[in-house]
């Protein structure tokens, strides 16, 4: 039997940096991948703190405030980190530096010039940066309620530079066609480009959340422009990892305590009616 066609198929993220490109890197491994950058002297890349793996002797590490890259103090009151790490190849040879993803991620090159400068992600996507890259957080305290796709998507990085960002499990991507329609779950979305159109859909009634609600919001992306989504988000992994060290109850079902107290409420509620009807 002949394999399905389509007439725009998700394809896995596959980029490799290419000949005539300004920065030369390599992205290394499988799952927890590493980005190795080539700098030439004096050339400088801004990642998150603590994620550089290994780098050659000229290159020189100094963490700097980004005020443009965060929300401000109130990110750093609970609990964001407010700096960025600069490491710039100091020496006079062409230097390197290998940048580790925090998880077991893929790394996606962003080239933000082929995407009209501009690309909006889910938080803590960005990974590291070279040449004219910002990132700007949104304050999450505004998007309690998942309304836009700011409310889910709160990184903005835009410029003409190169960026990388981190996608969980295996990343594929789409591209989508003009009024092309594509539905995601939210937290598989890793980022879109500024030209798709997203719009929130919440799936079924609210008794869907309270007894196994799944899936329950879902992204409807209509196009043009180009998705990466991830196979497994992080919160979905950190989620796993804990009800395989709780206790068997709660690790078969994770819903056990509210359903525990939902049978006291049930149970509250006949033994006050009995004792009213006895009265």
């Amino acid at each position: 039997m002949a394999a399905p066609f389509f007439t725009t198929p998700f394809q896995p993220f596959v980029y490799q940096s290419p000949q005539d490109a300004v920065t030369a890197f390599q992205i290394l491994g499988g799952e927890a991948q590493i980005v190795q950058i080539m700098l030439k002297p004096q050339e400088k890349v801004v990642s998150k703190p603590g994620s550089m793996c290994y780098m050659s002797g000229s290159i020189q590490m100094e963490n700097v405030y980004m005020p443009e890259n965060e929300a401000g103090v109130w990110q750093w009151v609970l609990g964001k980190c407010v700096t960025g790490m600069v490491l710039q190849n100091t020496g006079s040879t062409d230097g390197f530096v290998g940048i580790a993803a925090p998880t077991l991620a893929r790394i996606i090159p962003i080239d933000l010039a082929l995407f009209g400068g501009e690309m909006l992600c889910q938080p803590d996507a960005f990974f590291c940066s070279i040449n004219d890259v910002k990132v700007k957080n949104v304050d999450p305290r505004a998007h309690n309620v998942i309304t836009s796709a700011e409310g889910f998507l709160r990184q903005k990085i835009s410029g003409q530079g190169l960026a990388f960002i981190v996608g969980g499990g295996s990343v594929v991507q789409k591209n989508l066609e003009v009024g092309e329609v594509l539905a995601v779950d939210v937290s598989s979305i890793v980022a879109v480009s500024a030209s798709v159109n997203v719009q929130i859909k919440y799936n079924g009634p609210m008794r869907r959340v309270l007894f196994g609600g799944d899936n329950m919001v879902t992204a409807h992306l209509t196009g043009p422009g180009i998705v990466f989504i991830q196979s497994m988000p992080f919160r979905r992994l950190s989620q796993r990892i804990a009800r395989a060290v709780t206790s068997p109850n709660m690790r078969d079902n994770p819903k056990f305590l509210f359903q525990i107290a939902i049978l006291f409420f049930i149970a509250y509620i006949v033994v006050s009616s009995l004792i009213l009807t006895d009265i």
